[in-house]
């Protein structure tokens, strides 16, 4: 059974995983209109993922006698300053989501809920690789400089994706 506490910074995270995956569903749409189509391709896998993510909050939380809330989401931004601010907007988020995964853990460890600790290190596994995945996206970004993008657009599906 899950304490009030745990249950609702579950429900926390339910919002942020929803939010992310509409922030990059926006990101795609943006990138697919301006003709980026294998940045958007990319996006639009990582939207995918970050629903799946809101999933398992979901399922976790009823499956522990919880009652999973799922929330209104905040409208994103519908259009980006170019592709490499964009990307370090991605960055920015994904900090802030192992930041949240992060209070999640300080709270079971805190409370001695061993079940709960155990299974958020999923996350925060992919968190490490999430943050990792888009640092080398904005690595050879910097490579690139403002020019070039064609290639890039066209070889970003090849970058591994956390899954």
């Amino acid at each position: 059974m899950l304490s009030k506490k745990i249950e609702k910074i579950l429900n926390d995270q339910i919002e942020k995983e929803g939010y992310s995956s509409n922030l990059y569903l926006a990101m795609a749409s943006w990138a697919e209109k301006e003709g980026f189509a294998g940045i958007s391709q990319w996006l639009y896998a990582q939207a995918e993922e970050e629903r799946m993510h809101m999933l398992k909050f979901v399922s976790f939380i009823n499956e522990r006698g919880g009652h999973a809330v799922v929330p209104a989401f905040a409208k994103p931004p519908v259009k980006f300053e170019g592709i490499k601010k964009m990307f370090d907007q991605v960055l920015e988020h994904e900090q802030f989501i192992t930041k949240s995964i992060n209070e999640i853990v300080a709270l079971a460890i805190k409370e001695n809920d061993f079940a709960i600790n155990n299974w958020i290190q999923w996350f925060v596994t992919e968190q490490m690789e999430e943050e990792s995945n888009v640092q080398t996206i904005i690595d050879k970004l910097n490579l690139l400089g403002d020019k070039n993008f064609y290639i890039f657009d066209r070889d970003i599906m090849g970058l591994r994706t956390a899954e």
